[in-house]
Order: structure tokens, then sequence, then C-alpha cells
């Protein structure tokens, strides 16, 4: 027998390799439907880790470092990136879609105004607002076609941002340092498809006026200001 100073390869426990699975499962799901997706990187304990030497983000992230030109629906590629590693799911944003991100106060407010009635949000506001992902920490994501600025109430809360070119979402089933990101309402539910922009955000104008003022600044996610990190 030969010896190696190489240490021995020890597989994941169960529970992790499955988790991997699933978020490989999810991320060729999105891809299949034209959503762009990326690597982020994995959670180990209380951090982040995306694997690049000397990397000092701590909080969820892109795994690569030119993930804007290397967001994909090609599933070899999105195969590949989770053959081995449990890389959180990020979506980019600005291509297919642009998320609306708000605090969950808002989010039901705006849910609770929406009845579905059967499609997404259109020309009135009967409709479902689309695809909703939400976070343990607070967090909504309301998904809407691209391309449509905030409208000025909006734009000066810091507590709205509008994900699009050069940024990203974390979606499910990715774990985030409170718990799993999760879809309030899943892509199933409206086929896919995507509501206009500017219905959805006079709901949250709307919703404004019956939500509490934040009482703490809340920071911009981070995919937002990624060319500064």
């Amino acid at each position: 027998m030969q010896w190696t100073a190489n240490r021995p390869f020890v597989p994941p426990p169960l529970a992790d390799r499955l988790h991997r699975v699933r978020l490989r499962r999810h991320a060729l799901r999105y891809a299949a439907h034209g959503w762009a997706v990326t690597p982020g990187a994995c959670l180990a304990g209380q951090r982040f880790t995306c694997g690049r030497p000397g990397c000092p983000i701590m909080t969820c992230h892109p795994a690569l470092e030119s993930w804007e030109d290397s967001a994909t629906t090609d599933p070899g590629q999105v195969a590949e990136w989770w053959r081995r590693r449990p890389y959180s799911v990020l979506l980019a944003t600005g291509w297919k879609f642009d998320a609306l991100e708000v605090p969950a106060a808002l989010g039901l407010r705006v849910l609770g105004a929406a009845r579905p009635p059967g499609g997404p949000l259109g020309a009135g506001r009967a409709d479902a607002p689309g695809p909703v992902a939400m976070t343990v920490a607070g967090r909504w994501m309301f998904l809407v076609n691209p391309g449509e600025p905030l409208r000025s109430e909006l734009d000066h809360r810091l507590d709205v941002v509008r994900h699009g070119r050069g940024s990203w979402i974390p979606a499910a089933p990715s774990r985030t340092l409170e718990g799993p990101v999760r879809w309030a309402v899943p892509p199933e539910r409206t086929q896919w498809r995507l509501p206009d922009p500017v219905p959805v955000q006079a709901l949250l104008v709307d919703a404004l006026g019956t939500t509490r003022e934040p009482r703490v600044t809340v920071p911009r996610q981070l995919s937002t200001a990624r060319r500064a990190a």
C-alpha cells in the first residue's frame, strides 16, 4: 500500500448531499424557464464562503468574480456548477425580470390588496402580483418585467430596492443565516409569467399609507454594491 500526504476524500453527510441535489434541481428549473442563474457562496456556519482566496465578504454573494458575464440558462453549465458544492442559487436581475425588494410588512399588504383570480398582474389591480420570493429576515422580492425605474415615492426609501442590471437576488431553496429563502407566490402559480411593474409599484405606493415608517435605516443589499466589494 502506498501512503500519501494528501488527505483522504470524505464524502459529505447525506443531508448535505441531498441539499446540494435539491439546489441543483431548482437551479436547472429556473434556467429551463429562461431565468439566468449563477452560483452563490455556500453557507458554512455563520458565514458564506465562495472558495476565492482572501475573500472578505461574509454575507451572501456570488461565488464567481465575473458572475454577471457567466450567469446562464445553459443546463450543462448549471449542472456542472452544482455537481460537487452546495452553492446558493442566485438569479441575475435586469434581463428576464427586475425584482422589487421591500419590507415584509409592505409585501404582506400588497398581497392582501391583490386578489388572484387567475393570472399575473396586468393593467388592472385585481390579479396576483407575479412571483414573490421572501427571506426569513423579512425581505420580500416582487418579480416584474424589467426596465421600469422606481416611482419617486419608492425611490427615496432606503428599505425599497429595485434590482436591475448588475444585481441579483437569492432564490429558493438557498439558505441564509436566518433560514431558507421561500416563495410567497411560487412562479408556477403565475405559470412563470411576469407582471407589468407599473401596477405593482402602484400597489406598493398605496400600501405605504398603511405601514409605519421604518425606525432604522435598512442597508441596500450587497448585490447592488458588488463592484465596491
